[in-house]
């Protein structure tokens, strides 16, 4: 597997991810995603684990009842790259349709 390109320096985490928190100083993702009870947490976090595999990348993240913590970050790298960002904008995507 050829190795993820790293964001640009101006990449705008505003506009792409509005409700991740960026912490530049350890190059890492951060989002608390609430659900409305374990079973949809769980649910979300069966398809952020299906999808982590197929794309080699997978979370930092823990979960207490219906909350489910996520950290990012390319460790290999010590960098956030485009997997991250892939990773981070398909979570939203699956909270979106968990929570439905």
């Amino acid at each position: 597997m050829s190795k993820p390109n790293t964001l640009a320096q101006d990449f705008d985490f505003a506009k792409v991810l509005p409700e991740w928190r960026v912490n530049l100083d350890t190059q890492e993702l951060e989002r608390v995603f609430v659900f409305k009870d374990f079973k949809r947490a769980f649910e979300f976090m069966t398809l952020c684990a299906d999808f982590a595999e197929q794309l080699d990348h997978h979370p930092d993240w823990s979960n207490a009842w219906n909350k489910v913590s996520v950290r990012l970050s390319t460790h290999s790298m010590k960098a956030l790259t485009e997997l991250d960002i892939t990773m981070a904008c398909t979570m939203d995507q699956f909270a979106l349709k968990v929570s439905a």
